[in-house]
């Protein structure tokens, strides 16, 4: 299984940004978390298939409607042991 953490700039917090992010990644089926940084930027971990993986990517480039991404970051993980599915901290 494949892992990646991104970050998402821009006005990504207080725009439903995180319940979003959670169920495009259910629907991908990826488990991991996203969650707000202090500096206000969104951390999103996810483990799962490359290609779905990719597809998340792709979507936090646009995020919900009323968010307005600037910036995406990507850096693969080393695969490690995710409870559960997709949940928002």
């Amino acid at each position: 299984m494949a892992g990646a953490r991104f970050l998402v700039s821009g006005l990504v917090q207080g725009v439903f940004f995180r319940a979003s992010t959670q169920a495009r990644a259910r629907e991908l089926g990826l488990a991991g978390h996203a969650r707000n940084l202090a500096d206000g930027r969104v951390e999103v971990v996810a483990q799962g298939d490359a290609d779905a993986l990719d597809a998340l990517g792709r979507w936090l480039l646009e995020g919900p409607p009323s968010a307005r991404v600037d910036a995406v970051t990507r850096d693969e993980l080393a695969e490690q042991a995710i409870d559960g599915g997709f949940e928002r901290r």
